[in-house]
């Protein structure tokens, strides 16, 4: 999966594995277009289950899109709307969405 894998990222697109548990996109944007809030944030939403400092080898440096606990429908992230405290984000598979030949 090395070059496959490193491909997408150095052509510039942004695409996940399987359910994106590896996935380090820059996407911090939710499918219903909510800026996602910082993983290291306590507003707008309270949360202690997933930061850098908790799971610190699965990406959670800035606000991006991750799927910190691997969950079968993707990567996701807490939101900046008061309303919503998470949602999950639209990020196309690499094996679907980019071809590596020329």
């Amino acid at each position: 999966c090395v070059v496959p894998c490193l491909a997408p990222v150095a052509s510039g697109i942004d695409c996940k594995d399987g359910n994106g548990h590896s996935y380090r996109g820059s996407t911090s944007v939710t499918s219903s277009g909510v800026t996602c809030q910082a993983w290291s944030a306590v507003t707008p939403h309270q949360h202690a289950a997933f930061t850098p400092e908790t799971h610190p080898d699965k990406g959670l440096e800035s606000n991006q899109c991750r799927n910190p606990d691997n969950d079968s429908k993707g990567p996701w992230c807490y939101t900046m709307d008061p309303n919503k405290k998470w949602d999950y984000c639209d990020i196309p598979d690499c094996g679907k969405e980019v071809s590596l030949k020329g």
